[in-house]
């Protein structure tokens, strides 16, 4: 079996230049990932699988075209190599084209503590994903049905090398669970969803907490109502409080910059929040699940200042999409195998205020608190925000009763700079991250 290394991936490199390419990469992964699906006490899915892909860029001068190959015997590799150069020389110019100066490479690789080496046999996983469903149904009769129970693993290796003669390499590993009942009351049925996710088996949380959270989570939704169209102030939870950082992560990324789908062009250096308001990207996180030592094109990853006491400092960007803004690299690229860099996120976040979410929704008279979104209807490009949502209807700094079939409607611009109280609950459950946020007022649209 052909060996994932230095000399395979210098190798590669040493034939594409043989072929008159100016400059090339390689990416390539191999790892192993299991998953399994319990619903009611029952395998319901099961699988196993091994991973390995290698993806080979080329250039042209700035001409290039990638390709991928999960087939690594040497006939395959050398047509490999003879397809890409072939494509990149028939593909158009582009002038922002091409690999990162040899100046801007990684040259510190350090240990982010990424991968648990530890491997579960199959049921072990299966006991654990049961252990959580059982933990959300034993929390309230009226849980009487699930959507199942799940917990997979992943671990594996990401090297990458270029024509600079760069070579790197790292390990990571995740294990996550989750879970998703159903309760029933007067015949009408109310599903939520837990889990967690983690580098490393030890740090997730046990499975009696995840299905206990996700049990709560359902049966607190039963008797939900409608409420009557309002401006009222907005409380978002933390995994709600994500989806609306989200949203402003997707409009720092310096492709929607550059194509003009964003409404933050021009806005560096300029307010776009209250100086409460500060956001990160950080690739060097220990143990984070954005994190890595490297990006996608070998530069080295670090803690970016996306928003600095509500002042818009930095785009996310990558080599091409900073040359089309005539910036610099952030370390942000991000690929696929075989696929062109993009510019993306690490570990992006809201850091943490001081008030406890508690506390923020005591400050509430009469509002909303959000716990669920629905929809996509966000215009990028103006700002315009209307989503469906669930979560509760607040009175007199109380949680009063569940509510659905409801529609906020705002626009990111004013949201953000409306943004009157940061929670201290700042938890990573994935990439995107953020405490519990209370913005001052928005449109709650009843049925």
């Amino acid at each position: 079996m052909t060996v994932l290394d230095q000399n395979l991936t210098s190798e590669l490199l040493a034939k594409a230049k043989r072929k008159g390419a100016t400059a090339a990469d390689v990416v390539a992964v191999e790892g192993d990932s299991a998953s399994v699906q319990v619903r009611l006490g029952a395998v319901d899915k099961l699988s196993k699988a091994q991973e390995k892909r290698l993806g080979l860029r080329v250039y042209f001068g700035t001409r290039s075209a990638g390709a991928s190959t999960s087939d690594f015997a040497p006939a395959a590799l050398d047509d490999l190599v003879a397809t890409t150069c072939a494509l990149a020389q028939a593909v158009v110019e582009d002038p922002y084209s091409g690999i990162p100066d040899v100046a801007a490479m990684a040259t510190d690789i350090p240990d982010l503590d990424l991968y648990d080496g530890q491997t579960l046999p199959m049921d072990r996983m299966i006991e654990l994903a049961t252990r959580t469903e059982q933990a959300a149904l034993a929390v309230d009769p009226r849980l009487s049905n699930s959507e199942g129970a799940d917990f997979s693993t992943f671990g594996g290796r990401t090297l990458f090398a270029n024509s600079h003669g760069f070579y790197s390499e790292f390990n990571s590993s995740s294990f996550s669970t989750g879970v998703s009942p159903i309760a029933v009351q007067d015949g009408l049925m109310q599903r939520d969803y837990w889990y967690a996710v983690g580098r490393k088996f030890a740090q997730l949380e046990s499975p009696e907490a995840v299905g206990k959270e996700a049990g709560l989570r359902t049966v607190r939704r039963l008797g939900a109502r409608k409420v009557s169209t309002c401006r009222v102030p907005v409380v978002f939870d933390q995994e709600m409080a994500g989806s609306f950082l989200g949203n402003l992560c997707s409009a720092v990324n310096g492709y929607a910059i550059y194509k003009g789908t964003s409404y933050l062009i021009g806005r560096l250096g300029e307010r776009i929040a209250p100086d409460t308001v500060t956001v990160y990207d950080d690739g060097r996180m220990p143990g984070g699940l954005g994190s890595k030592p490297f990006d996608g094109e070998g530069l080295a990853t670090r803690k970016n200042v996306i928003v600095e006491q509500g002042v818009l400092k930095t785009y996310l960007l990558d080599t091409y999409a900073a040359r089309k803004l005539k910036l610099a690299s952030t370390g942000n690229a991000s690929r696929s195998v075989g696929e062109a860099p993009s510019a993306g996120t690490t570990n992006f976040f809201l850091a943490a205020g001081t008030v406890s979410p508690e506390d923020i929704v005591r400050s509430v008279k009469r509002g909303l608190y959000v716990t669920g979104l629905i929809g996509f209807g966000i215009n990028m490009v103006t700002g315009d925000y209307s989503r469906g949502a669930v979560g509760f209807w607040i009175e007199n700094g109380e949680l009063a009763y569940p509510v659905e079939e409801i529609t906020i409607a705002g626009n990111l611009k004013d949201m953000w700079m409306n943004v009157e109280a940061i929670g201290n609950d700042l938890v990573f459950r994935g990439r995107i991250a953020s405490p519990t946020v209370k913005v001052a007022e928005m449109t709650v649209a009843g049925g």
